[in-house]
């Protein structure tokens, strides 16, 4: 327990803060020269208060101090009690003062007594004169009313964008600090943060905004969003309001040339200033280490490689909105708490942006005020959906079994050397062992076999072949699962290097590989790991393979977001596919898992030294004293032989587990001697860095894979279905909607009342059905399983209805019934001619009405309406009623 008096705690910590941000010390008498300033205990008719500030024109703010061992958060009722007793010629209502605060020197909570929905807040220090200025300056009421009166109307805005927008300025009315934006990958977040941003700034809500993103290519795509955007009739936003960024490489640009961007000057930063209205775009990366300095440490992955980045003052009023895009990132515990203390440094607005709400990007945001599902995308009609195919791999299921005897490939991971050897006894590798300690060349090569069956399949039904992402489960120096998906795939599909490539990070320049992938024919296939699970866009892939195992929901969703886009190139793209290469398990795991994941972030959250030092401090010694034992129970089993010697020197026959497992008794009994040796820098320095066991990695030559695969249909219940299983379904729903749906009704019994319209309805009806029953689906279902033509939507409503009824295409269905108007009419040339359009048009859409012949080309080009009415003397009218019957019997 602290402790240090409050008076220490004032001289100690507090009155180095105030004065750190403008607030001089006036306790030997105010001077003109000081400007703002601090006088301590002021009276009040309610008792003293510990601080006021002042600014030219008299008291701004109260501020009450506890001691270093209080919390401060409910001592800011005593301070507001002493804003009941001044008067000052900023008050308001009740209060003669605008702000209050209380601290301990440490947390600082502050209230903005000015409107009875402000809440209080904890913000990182105290604000500066010029930013209490500001903030007295501002009238929020103002700019609220104007986004009331001004709702969001912008042209290029969908229903939904316009809704989020009205959610987060609803939040905003309601004085919320923290929201969260949840919209399904490729539905336009940032596009519908680009416009909030705009009329947050128009209104006078909001002049400085941070857009932080976490990786510079992510930085690169948010300025051109800026850049592109009209904000106004004419006027693109970086013309209304400045736009500034960080530097970035040519890599990060892309293919099409350097573009406009500003770097951010620092006094931007440093010294905030009311004439500043800008947007700043850069990573969370670079804003910790302008915070923080180097101990702001990301993984090597988050582009947290700017080593000259310098450490800034900056104030807590730098930014009135900080906005965070892909807030669900799965940080380790260390990155996470870099993270939050980068965003809570900013007494801003704080709005999260994600696809896939985390648990504690939603812990930390509060408040989910808008939230637009994949699933209702899809009904929308704004993403596609996908179908799956459930491959099984007995290796992948059952895991690998090696003979005694079997001649297997040894890989030194370390160095690459190779050789073969002869089992001595039996292994036993299990399935997640598969492609970390042990492959089997013929299951993944029957794996690729089976894709090309269908990715061929696909070729010929659409006359391309589909863009196809491969998930691999790692890209290791030696024994990498992509490097062998690669090799083998491009045995396999024949058609050269440059069709199949590698994109991780391990790959030279891989922002232009995924760029060539998404803009050009070549790639067709590509393999990656982690680095195309986010935040990139490659709206005409169709295919993806998930040959990696996954657990966190949240990346799950991330990969399959590569798929969601429409067409680009493709606009007839109307699926994509998921191959599900672990019997399609993974597909009805995340069916089951809910929406908000709770997975803890990464580990490892501290450093052993870390863990030492809190035991030692006495700081919840028993739960640390647990984590450290399981970490030196860790640590031992990755130790080779001549670790186990360097240990030596410090424990018994260099035995940790041993060692880790006395510990707790240990330090009970002789606390000073075993901390001797813990907080000793050479043994700390080996836990760290001492000599790892070579792992073997074995290739398994002589294993044989069995692999089989099925399509199933997904429905809108998330179910997946076997082709069998939703004839059947699809069977039970025409029983059970004969007289509820009138157009099913029709088929079956009025065939002279089947019309366009009657059509239309069906389809609504089975597309609106839990099992999503489209035509496209329902064919290939009944293809797979009667192994007949493509049947039309008629063969199959009749056929589920009677077993007996044939199951006819399209094509076949309209000529038998030209074939039976044409037996009992003499046809003449111009009729025939005109026949054989309306047979083509029925081919396509199996009904026909007059409003077709003058909206449809191939009627239209040929005199429409009135041209084919005259060839068929004016009575067209009558045709086309006996061919719809025609077609529907």
């Amino acid at each position: 327990m602290n402790a240090e008096s409050e008076s220490q705690t004032r001289k100690n910590y507090i009155d180095k803060k105030l004065q750190a941000r403008g607030w001089h010390d006036a306790s030997q008498g105010v001077s003109p020269l000081l400007g703002a300033y601090r006088l301590p205990e002021i009276e009040t008719t309610t008792g003293p208060a510990d601080y006021g500030l002042y600014a030219d024109r008299g008291l701004l703010a109260i501020v009450e101090a506890k001691k270093l061992s209080l919390g401060p958060q409910n001592v800011l009722s005593q301070a507001e009690r002493y804003a009941e007793g001044v008067r000052g010629p900023y008050g308001v209502g009740k209060y003669g003062v605008p702000f209050i605060y209380s601290t301990n020197g440490e947390a600082i909570w502050f209230h903005d007594l000015r409107d009875p929905l402000n809440r209080s807040r904890q913000v990182a220090d105290f604000h500066s004169p010029a930013a209490m200025t500001e903030m007295l300056a501002a009238d929020t009421g103002a700019a609220l009313e104007w986004l009331k009166a001004n709702p969001s109307a912008h042209r290029l805005l969908r229903d939904y964008q316009h809704d989020a927008s009205a959610a987060i300025e609803q939040a905003t009315s309601e004085r919320k600090r923290r929201m969260l934006v949840a919209m399904a990958t490729g539905t336009g977040k940032t596009f519908t943060l680009v416009n909030e941003v705009h009329r947050l700034m128009k209104s006078g809500l909001a002049k400085r905004v941070l857009f932080l993103v976490d990786r510079r290519a992510l930085a690169a795509q948010a300025v051109r969003a800026f850049g592109a955007f009209e904000a106004e009739p004419g006027l693109k936003f970086d013309k209304i309001y400045e736009v500034y960024s960080q530097r970035f490489a040519a890599a990060d640009v892309g293919e099409d040339g350097s573009f406009d961007s500003k770097e951010l000057p620092a006094n931007y930063l440093t010294k905030p200033e009311r004439g500043h209205t800008f947007v700043y775009v850069t990573t969370i990366q670079r804003m910790a280490m302008h915070l923080f300095g180097q101990r702001a440490h990301f993984a090597e992955d988050w582009d947290s490689s700017d080593s000259d980045v310098p450490q800034l003052d900056i104030p807590i009023n730098a930014f009135d909105v900080v906005i965070a895009d892909e807030c669900h990132r799965g940080y380790t515990a260390a990155e996470q708490s870099i993270w939050r203390e980068t965003i809570d440094h900013f007494d801003g607005t704080k709005i999260g942006l994600t696809a896939t709400p985390a648990a504690h990007s939603k812990a930390y945001f509060k408040d989910v005020v808008f939230r637009y599902t994949y699933e209702k995308a899809v009904e929308d009609g704004y993403l596609v959906d996908y179908d799956v195919i459930s491959l099984k791999s007995d290796v992948r299921v059952n895991g690998v079994f090696l003979k005694e005897g079997e001649e297997v490939g040894l890989v030194d991971p370390e160095s690459g050397a190779k050789q073969l050897d002869l089992l001595e006894d039996e292994r036993q590798f299990d399935t997640s062992e598969i492609e970390r300690k042990v492959t089997s060349p013929d299951s993944n090569r029957k794996i690729l076999e089976e894709l090309k069956r269908y990715t061929d399949e696909h070729q010929q039904q659409y006359g391309r072949f589909p863009k196809t992402l491969i998930f691999a489960a790692n890209d290791l120096p030696h024994t990498s699962h992509a490097d062998q998906l690669v090799d083998t795939a491009r045995d396999i599909f024949g058609r050269g290097d440059s069709f199949v490539r590698k994109i991780t990070g391990r790959e030279d320049r891989p922002l232009q590989r995924i760029r060539e992938f998404r803009n050009r024919p070549e790639p067709g296939v590509v393999v990656s790991v982690d680095l195309m699970t986010t935040g990139v866009d490659i709206p005409d892939l169709e295919f993806i393979v998930f040959l990696r195992p996954v657990k966190s929901r949240i990346l799950f969703e991330q990969m399959l977001g590569r798929g969601t886009r429409l067409g680009e190139k493709h606009p007839d793209k109307d699926h994509f596919t998921v191959v599900d290469c672990f019997d399609g398990t993974l597909i009805e795991y995340f069916r089951e898992a809910t929406g908000i994941t709770a997975e803890p972030p990464d580990k490892p959250s501290r450093s052993i030294k870390q863990l030492i030092d809190d035991i030692y401090d006495n700081r919840d010694r028993e739960y640390n004293t647990r984590c450290l034992v399981k970490r030196l129970q860790r640590i031992d089993k990755g130790l080779s032989g001549e670790a186990r010697e360097l240990f030596g020197a410090y424990v018994d026959d260099g035995d940790l587990a041993a060692y880790a497992k006395a510990l707790t008794k240990a330090q009970n009994e002789d606390f000073v001697g075993t901390m001797q040796l813990l907080r000793d820098h050479g043994f700390q320095d080996l836990l760290v860095h001492y000599p790892r066991a070579i792992r073997s990695f074995y290739v398994a030559h002589e294993v044989e894979d069995e692999v089989s695969s099925e399509w199933l249909v997904r429905g809108a219940d998330g179910k997946s279905y076997k082709p069998e299983d939703y004839i059947v379904a699809f069977d039970a729903f025409v029983a059970e909607n004969t007289s509820k749906v009138d157009a099913i009704a029709i088929l079956l019994g009025r065939p002279a009342d089947w019309s366009t319209d009657a059509l239309v309805e069906l389809r609504t009806a089975l597309t609106t059905a839990p099992q999503r029953f489209t035509t496209e689906h329902l064919q290939k279902a009944h293809q797979m399983k009667y192994n007949v033509a493509l049947a039309d939507v008629i063969s199959m409503i009749k056929h589920a209805a009677d077993e007996g009824a044939p199951l006819l295409t399209a094509e076949s269905r309209v000529d038998k019934a030209i074939a039976a108007f044409s037996d009992g009419h003499k046809l003449t040339a111009s009729q025939q001619e005109w026949l054989g359009r309306i047979r083509a048009h029925l081919i396509e859409n199996l009904s026909i009405d007059e409003e077709d012949f003058e909206v449809v080309p191939i009627f239209s080009r040929s005199g429409g309406w009135g041209r084919a009415n005259q060839a068929f003397d004016g009575r067209l009218t009558a045709v086309l009623h006996d061919l719809n019957e025609r077609v529907a019997a």
